[in-house]
């Protein structure tokens, strides 16, 4: 009998114990991570669980590396997989939580804003400068680029969409090309597509749509003035007027273009001098936003002809050209 109460006295404080170590083992696990503000923390690729352990014991941010391993053994369905990226971890996360989220998708993300009216150039600077972002366009030509969008010989300007873009680290420069052509494409087939049909349009298809939006959104960054710019822009087609837009002569100066526009370059023949070319410009002259693409198919009525910037963002309307020299003194020369 007395060994039987001495073996059922050891097994009750064996039990004893493995509970309290149980309970212990489970507390390291749920022990706030050691940092006071959030910390940016990368699984780099082909990083295992206990390799990331002991990396985040190393700097500090796990107490207890012990507890995790243990944690394979005695519940390995509990054990993140771990997903390459960068993550945010923040103050009073648990081990738990922090190791957690290293195998979701809750990646750090950074913003890429392309604004309209931005030329393809200029989105290419942006894009080269972006820290995180795998610069796999740098050294390529523009024809390039367009061939490996499977659009081979198409020239590029106006077929990228300005928004805010959103990436992680490792993310490339082109797949940020593909999204952004492949919105473009998308929202300039619902434009036309949703057009009015019956209403006559100084322009025959969507790249023309696309040409004249670029215009309309060079001309003016006023939203209640695109409609308007656009109807200026179809009456003068309708007429057989020249559209004489200075942003298209901008452009087609290049890298000529020192901040000024004079006479000579307004008489400078070049394919984008709407001062000396008929129509539209052959090609888009920047990114349009979705609200000047549905201006240019669908232009407010009216019969003014000529407009002029008052220095204000917002531009005077004439419907003469004794109106509009006016207005040119007015708001230019007297400036």
């Amino acid at each position: 009998m007395r060994v039987g109460k001495i073996l059922l006295a050891l097994l009750a404080v064996t039990a004893a114990l493995a509970f309290g170590g149980y309970r212990y083992w489970e507390s390291r696990l749920v022990e706030p991570i050691n940092i006071s503000e959030p910390t940016l923390y990368e699984v780099p690729a082909g990083a295992g669980f206990h390799q990331v352990v002991l990396d985040l014991a190393s700097r500090g941010i796990l107490e207890d590396p012990w507890a995790f391993r243990l944690l394979t053994r005695l519940d390995p369905a509990a054990v993140p997989s771990l997903k390459v990226g960068e993550y945010r971890l923040e103050p009073g996360m648990t081990g738990r939580e922090a190791l957690a989220l290293l195998g979701s998708d809750q990646v750090v993300t950074y913003p890429l804003t392309i604004p309209e009216g931005w030329t393809f150039a200029e989105m290419r600077k942006r894009l080269n400068e972006a820290e995180k972002l795998v610069h796999e366009t740098q050294g390529m030509s523009d024809d390039e680029i367009m061939a490996a969008l499977g659009r081979e010989g198409e020239y590029p300007e106006g077929w990228f969409f300005p928004d805010t873009y959103r990436y992680h680290k490792g993310v490339t420069d082109m797949e940020i090309l593909r999204q952004s052509h492949e919105r473009m494409v998308a929202i300039l087939d619902e434009v036309w597509e949703g057009r009015d049909k019956e209403r006559p349009l100084p322009i025959d298809n969507r790249y023309e749509a696309l040409i004249m939006a670029s215009l309309i959104e060079r001309e003016t960054g006023a939203s209640e003035e695109r409609r308007e710019i656009a109807g200026v822009f179809a009456r003068r087609m309708e007429r057989g007027m020249r559209l004489q837009t200075d942003p298209t002569v901008i452009y087609g100066m290049g890298d000529d273009y020192a901040g000024n526009i004079t006479r000579a370059d307004l008489r400078e023949a070049t394919p984008y001098n709407t001062y000396m070319i008929d129509g539209l410009p052959p090609t888009p002259i920047a990114m349009p936003g979705r609200a000047a693409l549905e201006a240019a198919v669908d232009p407010a009525p009216g019969d003014t002809l000529y407009f002029v910037a008052k220095g204000d963002g917002t531009h005077h309307f004439s419907r003469t050209l004794r109106e509009h020299n006016a207005a040119v003194r007015r708001y230019i020369l007297n400036r």
